[in-house]
């Protein structure tokens, strides 16, 4: 691409969200060749190393193809938040800009990528081991739902944001109270929970249609066990990480580790795995709804790549419209 005449010389930050199997690191990688970009990676279960099947990370193959960002930078027992993405993908963003290249930021975890699209207050609570062992405890004996209800109590707008179920994000709005004494919500910045959006930022939101995309999450499930992922989990539990880990509470690598902790046939363990993963996928699309500057966009990498070239280019022609004077 070439720069327009007094346009601002800054890359813009390509944001490719969408749910789990909708295609994002393909569509990413056609786009790289194109604008001469890099890839940073916004899933919080890729930035562990050795769990690479279960979190389908890019092969070799893709890796040789651009460059990759804040993947395998943590061990499993490292609880990598979400501070810790903030600060470190601001940097690499920063340094891909100052050599000139353009910054993809690719991935379907919410609110990594919420953190450097928008400026967010994050909690300056750092994870409580012991605290989150003992509720995670109380999940597995009473279930999420009793946290939530303890939620409810002390931050219902959290608890009214948080689906009853979702044991991690609920232990995060409890560490959250019990360390600073604080609602987990009155952290969110006056704007809301989508902080301030960032400038010179575009965000693209892959589609798929629910029955298509069902069938690639079953698939993909499928090729992750012909791959071995049952024994990277083995692998993972004799190399001492525990089921209690934020890393081995993911997709995949719980269901499976409560496959060989004796509860549960095999088979029991891949169907829980797609209709937990079926689950999630919902999860993602519906906080990528919630995103006004979102726009969702579909089809085949190569063609979607290239449409999001316009995209940028129309987007570089209307900073320049802004923000170079008139004669």
């Amino acid at each position: 691409m070439t720069a327009l005449p007094g346009a601002p010389c800054e890359p813009p930050l390509i944001a490719i969200v969408g749910p789990t199997a909708s295609g994002k690191t393909a569509v990413a990688l056609a786009l790289s060749a194109r604008i001469n970009g890099e890839l940073v990676s916004a899933d919080a279960v890729a930035v562990y190393r050795g769990m690479d099947i279960g979190t389908a990370k890019p092969t070799q193959s893709e890796q040789s193809r651009a460059r990759f960002h804040l993947i395998d930078v943590a061990d499993p027992d490292e609880d990598f938040t979400v501070a810790d993405f903030e600060a470190r993908a601001n940097a690499d963003i920063a340094d891909i800009r100052r050599r000139g290249r353009t910054p993809i930021l690719v991935g379907g975890t919410g609110l990594y990528v919420r953190s450097v699209t928008s400026r967010l207050a994050v909690p300056p609570v750092p994870p409580q081991p012991e605290l989150r062992k003992a509720l995670w405890e109380r999940v597995e004996r009473d279930g999420a739902r009793e946290l939530h209800a303890e939620l409810t109590a002390v931050d219902p707008t959290s608890a009214s944001k948080i689906l009853p179920g979702d044991a991690k994000r609920i232990i995060r709005a409890l560490e959250v109270f019990e360390v600073t004494g604080r609602p987990l919500s009155t952290f969110h910045t006056a704007e809301g929970v989508h902080g301030i959006p960032r400038e010179n930022t575009l965000i693209l939101g892959l589609h798929v249609e629910r029955p298509e995309l069902y069938r690639r999450i079953e698939r993909r499930v499928d090729i992750m066990m012909e791959d071995g992922l049952l024994d990277e989990v083995r692998g993972l539990r004799a190399a001492g990480y525990g089921t209690e880990l934020k890393s081995q509470q993911s997709l995949g690598y719980r269901q499976l580790s409560t496959y060989l902790s004796g509860a549960g046939t095999l088979e029991e363990a891949v169907v829980a795995t797609k209709r937990d993963t079926r689950r999630f996928a919902k999860r993602q699309i519906s906080w990528f709804n919630g995103d006004p500057r979102l726009r969702w966009i579909d089809g085949e990498p190569e063609l979607v790549a290239q449409a999001i070239v316009g995209r940028v280019e129309r987007l570089a022609n209307e900073r320049a419209d802004t923000l170079i004077p008139g004669p």
